[in-house]
């Protein structure tokens, strides 16, 4: 595949997945390599962001979840964590005019009242900004955790149950997924991680129960759009049973 101009085959571009999520690993060991600080590979990361963003637009793709922050990374050094906080309030800012020529909308999932108040306020105003498109759902995944998720899912089911607004009898799969952070979106078909580590990372726990997971040894500075369409392509190869034969 051409990296210049990568291609997808015909296969490919007749079964593209509906929802792809990405858990975007290698920014600090690409710094590393390069005997750069930790945040540099950040910043090149938004790079990377902005490539796939634009390529699943182009080809038609309706979801796009990346993981962006997690609830553990709260646990870093206070001067990366700063850093991302303020990389990330200006992708939000400088992105507007990309993702509004790309007809992306702009959704976020997680504890988001946990992060800086100034990136909360321009995620609202990005959101805003971006609100009358009907492209693709770019959702970010901001102070988030699989499990707390899930955690937060059970606590208002179990309040409902308890004030007598729902028998729990009535608790069904779709219910609980409608109590999740994703609840207005499906499932991901295809979940790639970057950097070749083989772990979930507490990303979509539930939600990824059936979805075809596609490891790369690129790390996410590194990934553009020739490695994302070979992710798809090997999406392509697969076949889905959801436990039949």
């Amino acid at each position: 595949m051409s990296q210049s101009n990568p291609q997808l085959s015909p296969d490919a571009l007749a079964s593209l997945p509906t929802h792809v999520a990405i858990i975007m690993d290698g920014n600090g060991r690409w710094a590393r390599q390069r005997r750069l600080p930790r945040v540099e590979g950040h910043r090149r990361g938004v790079e990377s962001v902005r490539a796939v963003v634009r390529a699943a637009g182009e080809l038609g793709i309706k979801y796009l979840t990346l993981y962006a922050f997690s609830v553990e990374n709260w646990n870093r050094p206070k001067d990366e964590v700063d850093t991302l906080m303020k990389y990330l309030a200006r992708y939000l800012k400088n992105e507007i005019g990309e993702l509004n020529r790309s007809n992306v909308q702009l959704e976020a999932i997680g504890q988001i009242y946990r992060l800086p108040e100034f990136v909360q306020d321009q995620l609202t105003k990005t959101q805003a900004a971006l609100a009358k498109n009907n492209g693709l759902t770019l959702t970010l995944a901001l102070s988030y955790g699989g499990r707390t998720e899930i955690v937060e899912a059970v606590r208002s089911i179990a309040q409902q149950v308890a004030a007598g607004k729902l028998e729990a009898a009535k608790i069904t799969e779709h219910l609980f997924s409608q109590h999740l952070y994703t609840g207005n979106c499906p499932d991901p078909d295809l979940l790639i991680r970057t950097s070749g580590e083989l772990r979930i990372s507490n990303f979509l726990l539930w939600q990824c129960s059936y979805a075809e997971f596609v490891v790369t040894p690129t790390l996410w500075p590194d990934f553009r759009k020739a490695q994302f369409f070979e992710a798809l392509e090997e999406y392509t190869r697969r076949h889905r049973r959801f436990g039949a034969v």
